[in-house]
């Protein structure tokens, strides 16, 4: 050692980590979380130090240092909380609570923790650990705040009965719902469709829940006119990647279930994860470490991420205006068909998604990702531009007739202006003729759904074919039983009236629509937005 280098004295130790500490606290007040982890880092290692110079010495002082130290640990969490840094935040929880097993601010930050992470019993634990020591200190009603939001969440997760239906009718003013995490009757199996898909456990009723998850990430933002460039979408997409490259680098839980998910290559040859995996509630185990390199992430992203603005999703509250894309790790599992069982609502970063008509245990749940009231061609024509050839009970169905000179006719005609009544006429009469009955009449009415809808909302073509073609109410039934609800169809309800009847069926659709999460009045306001 040279001379002029000397060891610092204990005085001068504690005057270095008060400085420190009063540093960092300044920082934390000041919301400058990053920085404030750093200072109070810098403290704690100088205090640990400084423990084990003094520990055979001076017990006091020892114990001093440890309630400094336990702060510090729980003030470090805290910030890495507000960074959303769950795994290094829990760590200094746990730090501290060994030092201090009831320190109240601990506590609490592990119980904030806990609850970002949708693990709803032991953030319950957490907060009632808490109790007596926010009375003494004044902070029962905080306490008490999460204390309430846990249970209802709590209570959320394990029964999936949430309701909309106060926000809905307060016209979506205010915050988004606070909702939980909910896995219902399903789970991961290989799919005839495509790679791994979501399959039903039991019989699922239309309208009820089958999972509520929350985004690993999202963008959103208005893209209108000029702002819809390719650049404007760009950005976005770009800033939606870089949330989630942020998220799979602070938490490993998140990092694997990620790869999990489906790159597009070699889909028969991917594991088929446990459901458990991805339940609220789900233990901790030994992640993979298996690299997410920027190929895989971009690859992954490609396959499965969602866009707001889908044929089969409904948007709610102030998102409603915005082009949107996100990831929703347990909804990328759900594959397309064009005539889907399933519905999905988006709601601030969660996606709420429902059995849009009755569902049999081990049938796959299944969602419209383009228009389902479309024709064959266009069907086809927007599968392509998600990459993949569908081949579902209804496609093989239209594939078998496409070829019959009739449905091309009405077809053309269609695109050359013809009158809507005479195709509706034309396309029942072939499927009188060809014996079509059932879900496969539901199926060719929805191919040329906008012809029906010109027809029943006009006066004058009614007066011309209404004695020649369905009623309404029976072509609607079909189309809703074959590809399930869809707000258009409503609207054409709506024209006809506000009957008891009408008003009934359009209930019914209603549920199929936006599921079992609003009652009765909140629905009506619903289905009064859609067809405004």
């Amino acid at each position: 050692m040279r001379e002029d280098e000397q060891v610092p004295s204990p005085e001068t130790a504690e005057d270095v980590m008060q400085q420190l500490r009063s540093k960092a606290t300044e920082l934390l007040l000041r919301e400058e979380w990053k920085e404030s982890v750093q200072v109070y880092s810098q403290f704690i290692n100088l205090c640990q130090e400084h423990i084990i110079k003094t520990s055979n010495n001076d017990p006091d002082q020892v114990s001093k240092l440890h309630k400094s130290l336990c702060l510090a640990f729980s003030n470090r969490a805290e910030a890495r909380l507000r960074l959303r840094d769950f795994n290094e935040a829990l760590q200094d929880c746990e730090q501290a609570l060994k030092l201090e097993t009831a320190h109240f601010k601990a506590l609490l930050c592990k119980g904030k923790i806990l609850l970002s992470l949708n693990r709803y019993s032991m953030a319950l634990d957490c907060f009632k650990a808490t109790l007596l020591e926010a009375h003494a200190s004044g902070n029962l009603e905080t306490v008490n705040g999460f204390l309430e939001k846990c249970k209802k969440l709590e209570y959320q997760s394990r029964t999936g009965v949430f309701d909309l239906s106060d926000w809905v009718l307060n016209g979506f003013r205010g915050k988004c719902p606070e909702l939980a995490e909910y896995v219902g009757a399903v789970q991961i199996k290989k799919s005839e469709i495509s790679g791994r898909g979501l399959f039903a456990t039991k019989n699922i009723d239309a309208g009820t829940l089958v999972l509520v998850t929350k985004a690993i990430a999202s963008e959103r933002g208005i893209l209108s006119g000029e702002d819809s460039s390719e650049k404007a979408q760009l950005v976005m997409w770009k800033n939606f990647i870089d949330k989630i490259v942020e998220s799979t680098s602070k938490c490993q839980r998140t990092h694997h279930l990620i790869s999990t998910l489906s790159n597009g290559e070699n889909e028969d040859e991917l594991e088929v994860p446990d459901i458990s995996l991805f339940r609220p509630e789900s233990e901790e185990s030994n992640y993979s470490n298996r690299k997410l390199d920027m190929d895989r992430i971009l690859s992954i992203l490609d396959v499965n991420s969602l866009v707001e603005e889908a044929v089969s999703a409904k948007v709610l509250g102030k998102n409603r205006g915005f082009h949107g894309v996100g990831l929703w790790l347990l909804a990328s599992f759900i594959n397309h068909s064009c005539n889907p069982n399933a519905r999905r609502i988006h709601v601030g970063d969660f996606v709420m998604v429902h059995a849009s008509r009755d569902v049999k245990a081990g049938e796959e749940i299944t969602l419209a990702y383009f228009d389902m009231l479309s024709s064959l061609e266009k069907r086809k024509e927007m599968s392509k531009t998600w990459g993949f050839h569908c081949n579902c009970k209804r496609c093989k169905f239209e594939e078998g007739l496409s070829s019959k000179q009739e449905v091309r006719e009405i077809e053309m005609g269609l695109e050359r202006g013809i009158d809507a009544g005479c195709a509706v006429y034309r396309l029942e009469e072939n499927m009188r003729r060809w014996i079509i009955r059932g879900k496969e009449k539901g199926y060719m009415r929805a191919s040329i759904w906008s012809a029906y809808s010109e027809a029943y909302g006009s006066e004058r073509l009614m007066k011309r074919w209404g004695r020649r073609i369905p009623a309404m109410e029976a072509v609607v039934d079909s189309i809703v039983e074959a590809v399930g609800s869809d707000e258009r169809v409503s609207k054409v309800l709506k024209r006809r009236g506000c009957g008891v009847a009408e008003m009934e069926r359009a209930m019914k659709f209603g549920r199929g629509l936006y599921g079992k999460v609003v009652k009765k009045q909140a629905l009506k306001s619903l289905l009064e937005m859609d067809i405004s």
